[in-house]
């Protein structure tokens, strides 16, 4: 095997070397071998996330050297985490973001300060300096954003209850790497000489910078992005939707970088900002590929980083660190937990989920070591170790849920929201156009007090249905990942009511091609349409042209003089003789 890895790794050395595009090589390399191993991984059950840092490892300098460094990867592979953000606030809402101040506040500042200082005090012990133990203990304090999101929706247990206190704890985690940063930042300008330095200047202008991107972010975004949506969707025009979601997310994204946050924290602010919105389930749709596949990137350049000479020559240090530090996280973050009022399997899944490194524990260490705070045999230790830690995270969290079911019969608590989404709905009727038709089925669902969900591409007409407090969001109904947005799979029903004949014939051999069981209802515009979307495999048609009709001539026999109840009659086996009929003979339905 290995001789075929470095032959493909030469041929494509030497196609890309006469191709002039900036990383080009290391994108090709990461897709080979990604259609190669990951089936593997998928056939196994065993976690994507995974498969990546092995693919990362194999084609790294220190396993088959097809990729000298993963520089580029790593940095193309950010924006996968910026994208994570960003979807993840577009599943939240500010109410609920209210009702997570508890654990976002409380249990995530007591989990960094907490674990920062248990950890400072073993490295400190071990004969660090109180600079270098300080960085290191509060680097490991932090976990992997990235890794446990994704795993957590992989697992469909981002809405159980240890799936958002951890979520709540990584969000104060990336809120506290301002201030690591600003920390860092101060210890290398004292380790440069500079007794001059004026801690509390760098400090209170670090602070301004993030408050003032925080505020600019929220003041404008709540103002302008949904008006800018609402333009862009009456063009509707697809690419520029998806070029304004992309736009969205990275702008963010670039000001609170340049304010000395985590870029990550801007997308997620972005996405806060959209998620009450209309727009919602269409722009997680259209961002999913970009984010599945950087933030494959990202974790295969977290592989590539981890060199295992490193491992050999300091085996009992990596080692060691390793086992201690997951074992004191998982202890002191069940045991913060617990403190919150939650059960101990919660509490102990939450611990184990968190125990490992993040993927700013590089930064933060990297970033010491160059400023002469950590000295360089140790960053390159605790970095690995943090790698192979976060390489242990899928293992850590399947341990867990296999204790909570094991012990309390743990299934995955999701329940549904109350804040207008549709995490949890079941039973719910899928209307895919809201315009006259899909209004009046909606309002007579809601009568009944029957669950339904909207899908309209019409902006202005899915905002004011928001505004009546109805679930109906802007999205392409014809696309299958968008209907998967809003629980195709739980529903009871979908009513195809769309405009375009050609349309509503696609979505039907759709659903009926992916989601065999689900019933569909249809409406036709004439008989043509009403054959074909019986053929597609609706489960009822309804022929709009006869039923206008008939209508029509009911309201004219009983205007000539002739009774209600002989006028019902007729046209009711009209009515039943024509719709029996239409496939035997289609001319008479005419």
């Amino acid at each position: 095997m290995e001789n075929e890895v470095l032959a493909a790794g030469a041929a494509v050395e030497a196609v890309a070397d006469g191709i002039h595009v900036p990383y080009l090589k290391e994108v090709i390399v990461f897709l080979i071998p990604a259609v190669a191993v990951m089936p593997l991984f998928h056939w196994f059950r065993a976690s994507t996330v995974l498969g990546y840092l092995f693919i990362g490892a194999l084609i790294g300098p220190h396993g088959f050297a097809i990729i000298a460094q993963g520089v580029g990867l790593s940095q193309i592979g950010e924006l996968g985490v910026v994208f994570l953000l960003f979807t993840i606030g577009l599943e939240l809402s500010w109410q609920r973001l209210r009702s997570m101040r508890t654990y976002v506040l409380g249990l995530g500042g007591a989990q960094v300060l907490v674990c920062g200082f248990a950890l400072l005090g073993l490295f400190y012990m071990a004969g660090l300096s109180l600079p270098a133990s300080t960085v290191l203990g509060f680097a490991l304090a932090l976990s992997s954003t990235a890794i446990v999101t994704q795993l957590l929706i992989e697992r469909g247990e981002f809405a159980a209850q240890p799936g958002r206190i951890a979520f709540s704890i990584l969000l104060m985690q990336d809120l506290a790497v301002v201030p690591i940063l600003v920390m860092v930042s101060i210890f290398s300008a004292y380790a440069a000489g500079g007794d001059d330095v004026n801690m509390f200047s760098l400090a209170g202008m670090a602070v301004l910078k993030a408050a003032v991107a925080v505020a600019l972010i929220l003041t404008v975004g709540r103002y302008v992005l949904r008006w800018i949506y609402g333009v862009v969707a009456r063009t509707k025009n697809p690419e520029l939707f998806l070029a304004l979601s992309l736009l969205a997310a990275l702008l963010t994204a670039v000001a609170t970088g340049a304010a000395g946050l985590s870029m990550a924290l801007g997308a997620f602010l972005a996405g806060l900002l959209l998620s009450d919105t209309e727009f919602r389930p269409q722009i997680e749709t259209d961002i999913q590929p970009f984010k599945a596949l950087l933030l494959g990137l990202f974790f295969i350049s977290v592989g590539i980083g981890m060199d295992f000479s490193v491992f050999r020559d300091n085996f009992d240090a990596v080692l060691g660190l390793i086992a201690v530090f997951l074992v004191l996280k998982t202890a002191l973050i069940a045991a913060l937990t617990l403190s919150f009022g939650q059960s101990r399997l919660c509490s102990l899944r939450t611990g184990l989920l968190l125990a490992s490194g993040g993927e700013f524990a590089f930064v933060v260490i990297a970033g010491a070591a160059e400023g002469g705070v950590v000295p360089l045999a140790v960053a390159h230790v605790v970095q690995l170790s943090a790698a192979v830690s976060m390489a242990m995270t899928p293992g850590l969290a399947s341990l867990g849920a296999w204790l909570q079911k094991r012990f309390d019969g743990f299934e995955g608590d999701r329940e549904r929201d109350a804040d207008g989404t549709t995490e949890g709905l079941e039973g719910h009727v899928i209307i895919a156009g809201y315009g006259r038709v899909g209004r009046t089925i909606g309002r007579l669902l809601r009568e009944q007090q029957l669950p339904f969900v909207a899908l309209d591409l019409d902006p202005v007409r899915s905002r004011a249905a928001r505004v009546r407090g109805e679930l109906v969001y802007y999205g392409d109904a014809a696309r299958p990942e968008m209907l998967e947005r809003v629980g195709i799979a739980k529903a009871s029903a979908v009513v195809v009511t769309l405009d375009n004949s050609d349309a509503a014939s696609r979505l039907v051999r759709a659903l009926r091609t992916k989601w065999p069981k689900v019933p569909i209802y249809a409406r036709a515009r004439d008989r043509e349409h009403m054959l074909e979307l019986e053929a597609a495999g609706a489960t009822a048609v309804v022929h709009e042209a006869l039923e206008a009709s008939l209508q029509l001539s009911g309201h004219v026999l009983r205007a000539i003089g002739a009774s209600s109840e002989a006028t019902s009659t007729l046209i009711e086996r009209v009515r039943i003789e024509v719709y029996e009929r239409q496939v035997k003979a289609p001319e008479e339905a005419s």
